[in-house]
């Protein structure tokens, strides 16, 4: 059993246990769940039962409940279960229960801390709130003030610092990402600090209350953590989310399980519940880490569905299954929606996004179409195509918006979605009705060139008719050149309901790149 003392903005006094010589811990730890309590396919979108019976699945919370227990049975020492933010947001479920299966499953499963993720607030400060008031385990950000929102003030703790069985004291300090405004809808009541800062004052704080053993679970993205591993003192290992990024020596992996950056260990397990992070450390009297091991464990067909919780799952996916087991389509081969991919590049699934938007609004004059990748969840494979399949990969509710703006706008908002393709943000622009050149190693304001719209050049002084999302226009991600638009109507139909219509209407669908994005 461990127990918790909250920290707040200033050092708690703490209860010494017993002095250890050496002091052995496994870490479990997950992040960027995103609401998917069933099992995913290779392309992290819905699994068929008839595939998950074969044996070609991977994930789901209930082999999430088996794994997590099994490691726990097979501990040596003390076990801490971290979770790294965005259990929220990516698919039906979330649509039709908010907060509400991640809270009942996290509990069921014991966590002991959860960074608040950005799309935590996906439902705004009130859809967290329900969420807090549902959790008995800590739910923390050191670099957000919440004092001022009637809804979460108090809710939301800066650290934690947990009282292991064998008297061992951890402390674990969380921060989120400061573009968390753009990217999600946390309020004007939320207010946002340096991520450095609110680390290291939480981390210094501990320090001195007597915790020499201090984990940083964030919500920022590896590049992120990697600067904070250059910048902060005094924190032991770092386990991250936000970048979904996996770390290990399997195939596919962008790191080693951990990274190491000025000797602090950096963890990430990927994301969707596809892998569950272990960790078995040891710490000495003095909280040095003097032994360190372990790899994410995939979770595959290897492992077995806890029966209890597939038919939980089963049960609540019941009046989900009309809506999503509705063929709307086919397709050719698969629609690439990989983060990897779309976020640094044109990608078929970008392709089928802008393209269905600016099919839908052509009639009304309008030229270009603009999507965020980060708004593509999935991918979609080859074959027949659900209404359930478009909805995790288009899951979050954005409606069509349509917009004038000039030239420049478009200009600015091009530089805007290649200014951070480093870190896999999710502002990388996909288009249709233009096409565009990027230069990554040039200065910033000078890697966009050869704007075509309309097969002519863009003319800067000139107005244009856009089509995007209502997050985008809004000015998410980065794009506040779209907030001041002319002439802007945001309550377009649903973009899930619009690819799914293009999709069905021009099956069957063949995925193409076409060369509208030069990379250079």
């Amino acid at each position: 059993m461990i127990s918790r003392i909250l920290g707040t903005t200033c050092a708690v006094a703490l209860v010494a246990g017993a002095a250890q010589a050496e002091t052995s811990l496994t870490i479990l730890h997950t992040n960027d769940f995103h609401d998917r309590f069933e099992p995913i396919s290779a392309f992290d979108s819905t699994c068929s039962a008839e595939d998950n019976a074969a044996g070609e699945c991977f994930g789901g919370i209930a082999r999430m409940v088996t794994a997590i227990n099994d490691a726990r049975a097979a501990a040596a020492g003390d076990v801490l279960l971290l979770d790294a933010g965005d259990q929220f947001q990516g698919s039906l479920f979330f649509t039709r229960y908010g907060g509400e299966l991640a809270a009942e499953f996290m509990t069921q499963l014991d966590y002991d801390a959860m960074a608040v993720g950005n799309h935590e607030f996906d439902n705004g400060p009130e859809g967290l709130a329900t969420f807090l008031d549902m959790v008995d385990f800590p739910v923390l950000s050191a670099n957000i003030d919440v004092s001022q929102s009637n809804l979460l003030a108090g809710k939301v703790a800066k650290s934690v610092t947990l009282d292991t069985a064998s008297g061992a004291q951890v402390g674990v300090v969380s921060v989120l990402a400061e573009d968390t405004p753009e990217t999600s809808s946390p309020g004007d009541q939320v207010i946002f600090s340096s991520i450095v800062d609110g680390a290291q004052s939480e981390i210094d704080a501990l320090t001195d209350a007597g915790v020499n053993k201090i984990i940083l679970l964030t919500h920022v993205g590896l590049n992120a953590d990697m600067r904070l591993a250059e910048e902060l003192t005094g924190v032991d290992m770092i386990i991250g989310g936000h970048s979904h990024t996996l770390l290990g020596d399997m195939e596919g992996a962008e790191g080693s399980y951990p990274t190491m950056t000025n000797d602090v260990p950096i963890f990430q397990a990927y994301a969707y519940g596809k892998y569950l992070g272990e960790i078995d450390v040891t710490f000495d009297d003095a909280g040095e880490i003097t032994a360190m091991s372990g790899a994410p464990k995939l979770l595959d067909a290897s492992v077995a569905e806890d029966e209890a919780t597939v038919a939980r799952v089963r049960e609540l996916a019941g009046p989900l299954e009309e809506i999503r087991q509705k063929v709307i389509g086919e397709t050719t081969d698969v629609v690439e929606g990989n983060r990897d991919v779309c976020r640094a590049m044109e990608c078929s699934g970008g392709n089928l996004v802008a393209d269905a938007m600016l099919d839908r609004v052509a009639d009304q004059g309008i030229q270009i179409a603009i999507a965020n990748a980060g708004g593509i969840r999935a991918s979609i494979d080859a074959g027949e195509v659900t209404q359930g399949e478009v909805l995790t990969v288009l899951p979050f509710q954005n409606t069509l918006s349509t917009f004038e703006v000039t030239g420049q706008a478009m200009l600015d908002a091009l530089e805007n979605g290649v200014s951070a393709i480093a870190d896999g943000a999710g502002r990388f622009p996909q288009v249709a009705g233009m096409t565009f050149t990027v230069t990554t190693s040039a200065e910033a304001g000078n890697r966009i060139s050869d704007v075509m719209v309309g097969g002519e050049p863009i003319d800067p002084a000139a107005t244009y008719g856009v089509v995007s999302n209502n997050y985008v226009r809004n000015g998410g991600d980065g794009y506040a050149m779209f907030e001041d638009a002319q002439n802007a109507y945001d309550f377009g139909p649903d973009l899930a309901d619009v690819v799914a219509e293009y999709i069905a209407e021009n099956g069957p669908y063949t995925p193409y790149t076409d060369g509208r994005i030069t990379m250079n």
